[in-house]
C-alpha cells in the first residue's frame, strides 16, 4: 500500500514501520509511519510545534483509494488522525487560512502572518492551517497528476506546471539571518515546503477533488476512463507528501474554529 508521510525534499531520511495491523475499508487503507524530519526553518522555541510536527509525520495518510464516494461518511475515508492532532493543538495561538485562489496571494500572506507572529509577536509556536479548496487545491497533488490530467486547464495558463511545490533558491539561504530580504523566511521562499518546513499544515479538500474530477471528465480529460468515483480517487491518491485530506474545507472550517483557530481569508 501507499503511504505518504512528508513533503518530498522535507523528509531526509524514512524510518518504515508498518503496524501489524491494517485498517481496511473497500475503498482504502492506510498504515503510520515515522520519519525523521529535516527542519531548519522553526524557531528553536518552537518546542510544541516541533512536537506537533514529529506526531503529523507519523499520523498516516490514506492514499491508496479505488472509489470514494460524493460525501464522506467515515472518518476512515479521510486523514482523521492528522485532523485530530490539528484540532488538538493548543499551547499557542493559531489561524485557520480559507484559500480558494491558486493565483492569489494565499502563500505570501500566510507566511507574512508567520514572520509577524514569531518575530513581532513573540509566539514561536503559532500554527498555520490552510484550509484549501477551490483552484488552489490544484497546487497540492504532485506534478505526475498535473501532466496526466493537463491540469494547467483548470488552474490557469499562469501555471504550465505545479510551480507552487517548486523549492525556491531562497530555501538555500542561511535560515539564522531571519531578516534576509533574500532568504527563506523572504517573499523569494513563498513556496508549499518552505510552509510545510516552517510547520504549516494544508489540508485538502474531498469535495473540491470531487469537483476537479468532474471538470475534467467534463472537458474529457480522461485517458484511462475513469468513473467520478475512481478518478476523484486517483487524484486524491497524489496529493503531495504531509498534506492532510479533509472531508471538507467549508464543513471542517467550523471545527478548527470552535477549538480556538482564527479565520482568516
Amino acid at each position: 500500500m501507499k503511504v505518504i508521510t512528508g513533503r518530498r525534499g522535507i523528509l531526509k531520511t524514512f524510518a518504515l514501520s508498518l503496524a501489524t495491523g491494517a485498517v481496511s475499508l473497500a475503498s482504502a487503507a492506510a498504515k503510520p509511519v515515522t520519519a525523521t524530519i529535516e527542519s531548519a526553518l522553526t524557531p528553536s522555541a518552537a518546542t510544541h510545534l516541533d512536537a506537533l510536527k514529529k506526531r503529523l509525520a507519523q499520523a498516516p495518510r490514506r492514499r491508496d483509494f479505488k472509489t470514494v464516494p460524493m460525501i464522506l461518511n467515515s472518518q476512515e475515508q479521510w486523514d482523521h488522525e492528522a485532523l485530530t492532532e490539528v484540532l488538538s493543538y493548543g499551547p499557542a495561538p493559531r489561524q485557520a487560512w480559507d484559500n480558494t485562489d491558486i493565483a492569489g496571494p494565499w502563500l505570501n500572506l500566510m507566511r507574512n502572518a508567520l514572520n509577524s507572529q514569531i518575530w513581532s509577536f513573540k509566539h514561536p509556536d503559532f500554527l498555520t492551517v490552510s484550509v484549501t479548496h477551490g483552484t488552489a487545491n490544484l497546487a497540492l497533488y504532485d506534478q505526475a497528476t498535473w501532466d496526466k490530467y493537463q491540469l494547467t486547464q483548470l488552474a490557469g495558463e499562469e501555471f504550465p506546471t505545479n510551480t507552487s511545490i517548486v523549492e525556491r533558491k531562497a530555501a538555500a539561504a542561511n535560515p539564522a539571518n531571519y531578516e534576509d530580504p533574500a532568504g527563506p523566511f523572504s517573499g523569494g521562499d513563498n513556496s508549499i515546503p518552505a510552509l510545510m518546513r516552517r510547520g504549516v499544515v494544508f489540508l485538502s479538500c474531498h469535495n473540491a477533488i470531487w469537483e476537479q474530477a468532474a471538470a475534467l471528465i467534463k472537458v474529457d480529460i480522461n485517458p484511462d476512463k475513469l468513473s467520478h468515483a475512481a478518478l476523484a480517487a486517483e487524484l486524491t491518491n497524489h496529493l503531495v507528501d504531509g498534506v492532510v485530506l479533509i472531508p471538507g474545507a467549508a464543513g471542517t472550517l467550523p471545527e478548527l474554529q470552535q477549538v480556538g483557530f482564527h479565520y482568516a481569508k
